[in-house]
Protein backbone atom coordinates (compact mmCIF):
# COMPACT_ATOMS: atom_id res chain seq x y z
CA UNK A 1 0.00 0.00 0.00
CA UNK A 2 1.25 3.66 -0.89
CA UNK A 3 -0.08 7.07 -0.90
CA UNK A 4 -1.06 9.25 1.78
CA UNK A 5 -4.73 8.56 1.22
CA UNK A 6 -3.88 4.97 1.10
CA UNK A 7 -2.64 5.33 4.66
CA UNK A 8 -5.05 7.34 6.05
CA UNK A 9 -7.67 5.46 4.78
CA UNK A 10 -6.53 2.37 6.32
CA UNK A 11 -5.45 3.67 9.64
CA UNK A 12 -7.38 6.51 10.24
CA UNK A 13 -10.89 6.47 8.60
CA UNK A 14 -13.65 4.75 10.42
CA UNK A 15 -11.36 4.06 13.54
CA UNK A 16 -13.63 5.80 16.22
CA UNK A 17 -17.27 6.51 17.64
CA UNK A 18 -18.44 9.15 16.20
CA UNK A 19 -19.30 12.10 18.29
CA UNK A 20 -21.93 14.66 17.60
CA UNK A 21 -20.26 17.18 17.76
CA UNK A 22 -17.57 16.50 14.59
CA UNK A 23 -19.47 16.98 11.65
CA UNK A 24 -16.58 16.02 9.48
CA UNK A 25 -13.85 14.33 10.88
CA UNK A 26 -10.38 14.79 9.68
CA UNK A 27 -9.51 13.00 6.59
CA UNK A 28 -6.96 14.80 5.74
CA UNK A 29 -6.03 18.18 6.73
CA UNK A 30 -9.21 19.42 8.20
CA UNK A 31 -12.21 18.73 10.49
CA UNK A 32 -15.51 20.42 11.06
CA UNK A 33 -16.39 20.46 14.82
CA UNK A 34 -19.48 22.29 16.48
CA UNK A 35 -18.40 24.06 20.21
CA UNK A 36 -21.42 24.53 22.13
CA UNK A 37 -22.28 28.70 22.52
CA UNK A 38 -20.35 30.07 24.89
CA UNK A 39 -17.88 27.56 25.60
CA UNK A 40 -13.85 28.38 25.44
CA UNK A 41 -12.07 26.16 23.39
CA UNK A 42 -8.39 25.17 24.93
CA UNK A 43 -5.60 23.90 22.55
CA UNK A 44 -2.42 21.78 22.94
CA UNK A 45 0.26 20.47 20.62
CA UNK A 46 3.32 19.26 21.51
CA UNK A 47 5.15 17.62 18.92
CA UNK A 48 7.68 14.57 19.86
CA UNK A 49 10.74 13.96 17.77
CA UNK A 50 12.17 10.38 17.95
CA UNK A 51 15.77 10.27 19.73
CA UNK A 52 14.85 13.44 21.45
CA UNK A 53 11.51 12.85 23.39
CA UNK A 54 12.03 8.83 22.40
CA UNK A 55 14.11 6.43 21.29
CA UNK A 56 14.13 5.54 17.85
CA UNK A 57 13.47 2.08 18.27
CA UNK A 58 10.85 2.67 20.82
CA UNK A 59 7.45 0.72 21.02
CA UNK A 60 5.54 2.26 18.82
CA UNK A 61 2.37 2.22 21.51
CA UNK A 62 4.31 3.87 23.52
CA UNK A 63 5.15 6.60 21.37
CA UNK A 64 1.40 7.19 20.65
CA UNK A 65 0.47 6.83 24.27
CA UNK A 66 3.12 9.52 25.16
CA UNK A 67 1.75 11.61 22.09
CA UNK A 68 -1.73 11.65 23.06
CA UNK A 69 -1.52 11.71 26.89
CA UNK A 70 1.19 15.04 26.68
CA UNK A 71 -1.15 16.95 25.15
CA UNK A 72 -4.77 15.46 27.56
CA UNK A 73 -2.38 16.13 30.52
CA UNK A 74 -1.63 20.04 28.93
CA UNK A 75 -5.66 20.00 28.74
CA UNK A 76 -6.44 18.92 32.46
CA UNK A 77 -3.55 21.57 33.98
CA UNK A 78 -6.02 23.99 32.47
CA UNK A 79 -8.98 22.22 33.82
CA UNK A 80 -10.19 21.75 29.76
CA UNK A 81 -12.10 18.40 28.66
CA UNK A 82 -10.68 16.74 26.04
CA UNK A 83 -12.86 16.59 22.93
CA UNK A 84 -10.96 16.52 19.61
CA UNK A 85 -7.86 15.66 18.50
CA UNK A 86 -5.55 17.07 15.36
CA UNK A 87 -2.41 14.61 14.50
CA UNK A 88 0.22 14.77 12.62
CA UNK A 89 3.19 12.36 11.81
CA UNK A 90 6.44 12.55 9.60
CA UNK A 91 7.87 9.32 8.60
CA UNK A 92 10.85 9.36 6.87
CA UNK A 93 9.93 5.79 4.94
CA UNK A 94 6.43 3.98 5.66
CA UNK A 95 6.60 1.47 8.07
CA UNK A 96 3.46 -0.08 8.41
CA UNK A 97 4.39 -2.66 11.06
CA UNK A 98 5.47 0.94 13.35
CA UNK A 99 2.42 2.57 11.83
CA UNK A 100 -0.02 -0.10 13.11
CA UNK A 101 0.42 -0.94 16.78
CA UNK A 102 1.17 2.89 17.09
CA UNK A 103 -2.64 4.04 15.56
CA UNK A 104 -3.91 1.06 17.25
CA UNK A 105 -2.76 2.34 20.67
CA UNK A 106 -3.25 5.97 20.35
CA UNK A 107 -7.70 5.43 18.98
CA UNK A 108 -7.66 2.97 22.15
CA UNK A 109 -6.44 5.53 24.29
CA UNK A 110 -8.42 8.60 22.56
CA UNK A 111 -11.37 6.18 22.65
CA UNK A 112 -10.80 5.92 26.64
CA UNK A 113 -11.25 9.71 27.07
CA UNK A 114 -14.11 10.06 24.33
CA UNK A 115 -11.71 11.78 21.88
CA UNK A 116 -12.68 12.03 18.29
Amino acid sequence: MSGEFNLIDKYFVGRQNQRKDVHLAAGDDCALVKAPANVQIAISTDTLVAGTHFLPHANPAWVAHKALASNISDLAAMGATPAWVSFALTMPEVDEEWLAPFCNAFFELADYFGIQ
